[in-house]
């Protein structure tokens, strides 16, 4: 699960993380107010203003202004609150910002020298341990930093049976080319981060940048944590975090329905049992010309509740010329699945779009009989290739 800058922030900062001093608005007219509030506690007078949404390279797309005065909060918080902002993560269409985090700014002049430097914590799958990756390329795409200058990537694997030791904290803070009360500033970070991952059972966290001020604090500027939806049993404060506005709402109808559901760009929609499946259904709607609208797997106990809900939220994107219907008889009967689809049909009403239904399993041909007999324009195939034809041709 996604949550927005300030909630991660928050998270870190009980778990010892050092993040700037920030106040969330979803109104301009209390922008004034937070950066006051901000200045009187930290005696700064510059403030960041961030949209808050779910996606990066925010500051490319006009999403974060440096503030030098109140009026100028203010007049960055009207720009930017109720934007569509677009981001090389959101898509041409962009995500509107409903929420604001003002922010007092590190950018402060003093004896030494501001750095900027990435940080993330993710598993190792292929070691089944964690690791921290870092490098002294921070405040840009670590893709790029990647790509051109992988020499300046560092990682330091950390066993979980024993968690982060010491001795790496001071190795990460030397590769970051730190000495002095900024390495020791950065190894208490290191930890502290590294600690707040593993307790909050997040899938990743991400610090661009990490960033060391003028007098030689540490900070994390930026958050993006990924909290794994497995352990939110565990956590329902976190649960409660989620922002249902900045997700698919496709996505999100399909969720209350415990389907799986991925929207895809294409012109046929999927309704398949087990994700396989609707893999190779998708395959071979591809290699038959087509292109799969979305992936929804609706499990293996699908009936005309599931089916119907399916149906729904494929038909609520105007760019499916047709219906796949996929499933495999191994739990669930296909005659059943059939007598669903019917149900579901019927309820829904007129489909004026194409329905391909293909049973394959456990009483599949008195299930292809049901489909035949019900009187509705959807059309049953056996095998999978006679499925994909029946879409190309319906489509043609």
């Amino acid at each position: 699960m996604n949550i927005h800058e300030y909630q991660g922030k928050s998270i870190l900062k009980t778990f010892g993380v050092a993040v700037p001093e920030g106040i969330v608005i979803d109104d301009v007219s209390k922008a004034k107010d937070a950066a006051q509030k901000i200045g009187t506690s930290t005696g700064v007078d510059t403030w960041a203003v961030k949209a808050q949404i779910h996606a990066g390279g925010r500051g490319k797309g006009g999403g974060v202004k440096i503030a030098k005065s109140l009026d100028e909060v203010e007049q960055f918080a009207n720009e930017i609150l109720g934007m569509q902002l677009v981001t090389h993560q959101t898509g041409p269409e962009g995500k509107k910002v409903r929420k604001l985090l003002i922010e007092q700014s590190i950018y402060y002049p003093g004896p030494g020298e501001i750095q900027e430097f990435y940080m993330s914590v993710l598993l190792n799958r292929q070691t089944g341990k964690n690791i921290i990756m870092y490098s002294t390329e921070g405040g840009m795409d670590i893709e790029t930093v990647a790509a051109n200058t992988p020499e300046l990537i560092f990682k330091e694997e950390i066993d979980p049976k024993v968690g982060i030791q010491g001795f790496q904290a001071r190795k990460i803070a030397f590769n970051l080319g730190l000495s002095g009360q900024a390495f020791k500033n950065m190894t208490k970070f290191v930890v502290a981060l590294y600690n707040a991952y593993e307790a909050t059972d997040s899938s990743m966290f991400e610090i661009n940048p990490v960033f060391k001020t003028s007098d030689d604090k540490i900070f994390a500027a930026d958050s993006k944590v990924n909290l794994d939806d497995n352990a939110l049993f565990r956590h329902p404060d976190f649960a409660a975090m989620r922002d249902l506005t900045e997700e698919d709402p496709a996505e999100v109808e399909a969720g209350k329905h415990d389907l799986n559901f991925i929207k895809l760009d294409g012109n046929v929609g999927c309704m398949v049992n087990g994700a396989g499946l609707a893999m190779a259904t998708m395959d071979i709607i591809k290699l038959s010309g087509g292109d799969p609208a979305n992936f929804l797997d609706v499990g293996g106990a699908a009936n005309a509740v599931t089916v119907e809900a399916g149906f729904r939220i494929i038909l609520q994107d105007p760019n499916v010329k047709a219906i796949l219907l996929n499933i495999f008889g191994g739990i669930v009967r296909c005659d059943r699945v059939a007598s669903g689809v019917v149900e579901a049909y019927k309820s829904i009403g007129s489909i004026d779009i194409p329905v391909i239904v293909r049973l394959q399993g456990t009483n599949a041909e008195e299930g292809k009989e049901i489909i035949d007999n019900s009187g509705l324009k959807v059309h049953s195939a056996i095998t999978l290739q006679e499925a994909a034809d029946l879409v190309k041709e319906l489509m043609a």
